[in-house]
Protein backbone atom coordinates (compact mmCIF):
# COMPACT_ATOMS: atom_id res chain seq x y z
CA UNK A 1 0.00 0.00 0.00
CA UNK A 2 1.04 3.34 -0.64
CA UNK A 3 2.24 6.10 1.48
CA UNK A 4 0.49 9.32 2.15
CA UNK A 5 1.96 11.85 0.53
CA UNK A 6 3.08 14.46 3.06
CA UNK A 7 1.14 17.74 3.25
CA UNK A 8 2.12 20.82 1.82
CA UNK A 9 -0.25 22.95 4.11
CA UNK A 10 2.23 22.76 7.04
CA UNK A 11 4.90 23.60 5.10
CA UNK A 12 2.79 26.92 3.98
CA UNK A 13 1.97 27.81 6.89
CA UNK A 14 5.70 27.60 7.77
CA UNK A 15 7.11 29.80 4.89
CA UNK A 16 4.35 31.38 3.03
CA UNK A 17 5.72 35.14 2.06
CA UNK A 18 2.45 36.35 3.29
CA UNK A 19 3.52 36.80 6.55
CA UNK A 20 5.16 35.27 9.69
CA UNK A 21 3.08 34.03 12.52
CA UNK A 22 3.24 34.34 16.06
CA UNK A 23 3.58 30.49 17.22
CA UNK A 24 0.38 28.61 17.58
CA UNK A 25 -1.77 31.61 16.73
CA UNK A 26 -4.54 29.69 15.56
CA UNK A 27 -4.92 27.40 18.73
CA UNK A 28 -5.77 30.49 20.64
CA UNK A 29 -9.46 30.45 22.20
CA UNK A 30 -10.63 34.27 21.69
CA UNK A 31 -11.48 35.12 18.35
CA UNK A 32 -9.75 38.57 19.44
CA UNK A 33 -6.87 37.70 20.36
CA UNK A 34 -6.50 35.56 17.24
CA UNK A 35 -7.04 38.73 15.10
CA UNK A 36 -4.73 40.95 17.21
CA UNK A 37 -2.59 38.61 16.67
CA UNK A 38 -2.21 38.14 12.67
CA UNK A 39 -2.47 41.76 12.88
CA UNK A 40 0.41 42.57 14.93
CA UNK A 41 1.73 39.72 12.59
CA UNK A 42 0.83 41.50 9.49
CA UNK A 43 1.99 44.67 10.18
CA UNK A 44 5.83 43.67 11.12
CA UNK A 45 6.20 41.28 8.58
CA UNK A 46 9.09 41.43 6.25
CA UNK A 47 8.18 39.24 3.84
CA UNK A 48 3.99 40.42 3.35
CA UNK A 49 3.54 41.25 -0.49
CA UNK A 50 0.34 42.58 0.09
CA UNK A 51 -1.81 45.03 2.22
CA UNK A 52 -1.17 43.89 6.00
CA UNK A 53 -5.79 43.32 5.98
CA UNK A 54 -5.09 41.50 3.07
CA UNK A 55 -2.11 39.17 4.25
CA UNK A 56 -3.86 38.61 7.60
CA UNK A 57 -7.21 37.63 5.88
CA UNK A 58 -5.76 35.25 3.47
CA UNK A 59 -4.08 33.30 6.03
CA UNK A 60 -6.94 32.82 8.34
CA UNK A 61 -8.73 32.01 5.39
CA UNK A 62 -5.95 29.51 4.52
CA UNK A 63 -5.92 27.87 7.97
CA UNK A 64 -9.61 27.47 8.22
CA UNK A 65 -9.94 26.32 4.07
CA UNK A 66 -6.56 24.01 4.30
CA UNK A 67 -4.50 23.68 7.17
CA UNK A 68 -7.52 23.26 9.27
CA UNK A 69 -9.69 20.41 7.75
CA UNK A 70 -9.22 18.75 11.01
CA UNK A 71 -11.03 21.21 13.28
CA UNK A 72 -13.43 20.94 15.75
CA UNK A 73 -16.85 22.70 15.20
CA UNK A 74 -16.22 24.78 18.27
CA UNK A 75 -12.61 26.11 16.84
CA UNK A 76 -13.66 26.72 13.53
CA UNK A 77 -16.37 28.79 15.07
CA UNK A 78 -13.71 30.80 16.49
CA UNK A 79 -11.74 31.29 13.70
CA UNK A 80 -14.81 32.40 11.70
CA UNK A 81 -15.65 35.06 14.46
CA UNK A 82 -11.47 35.93 14.34
CA UNK A 83 -12.40 36.90 10.42
CA UNK A 84 -15.06 39.76 12.03
CA UNK A 85 -12.80 40.99 14.93
CA UNK A 86 -9.90 41.30 12.23
CA UNK A 87 -12.42 43.35 9.71
CA UNK A 88 -13.05 45.81 13.26
CA UNK A 89 -9.35 45.59 13.82
CA UNK A 90 -8.76 47.54 10.77
CA UNK A 91 -11.73 49.49 10.53
CA UNK A 92 -13.51 47.57 7.61
CA UNK A 93 -17.04 46.81 7.34
CA UNK A 94 -18.99 43.61 8.57
CA UNK A 95 -18.66 40.80 6.09
CA UNK A 96 -22.53 40.97 4.58
CA UNK A 97 -24.34 37.92 3.18
CA UNK A 98 -24.93 37.45 -0.23
CA UNK A 99 -28.00 36.14 -1.28
CA UNK A 100 -28.37 35.68 -5.07
CA UNK A 101 -31.50 38.05 -6.57
CA UNK A 102 -33.33 35.19 -7.73
CA UNK A 103 -33.75 33.66 -4.44
CA UNK A 104 -34.95 36.69 -2.72
CA UNK A 105 -37.04 37.21 -5.29
CA UNK A 106 -38.93 33.59 -5.52
CA UNK A 107 -39.09 33.55 -1.61
CA UNK A 108 -41.37 36.78 -1.51
CA UNK A 109 -43.37 35.79 -5.06
CA UNK A 110 -46.42 33.69 -4.42
CA UNK A 111 -46.95 30.51 -6.40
Amino acid sequence: MAQHPKRWSARVMRTSNALDLERRVFTKRSPRAIARSLKRSAERSKRRKSAPFRSAMSMLNFHINRGGKGLSSSQRKVLEAAKGELRKLYGRKPHARKTHPRTRAQKSAPR
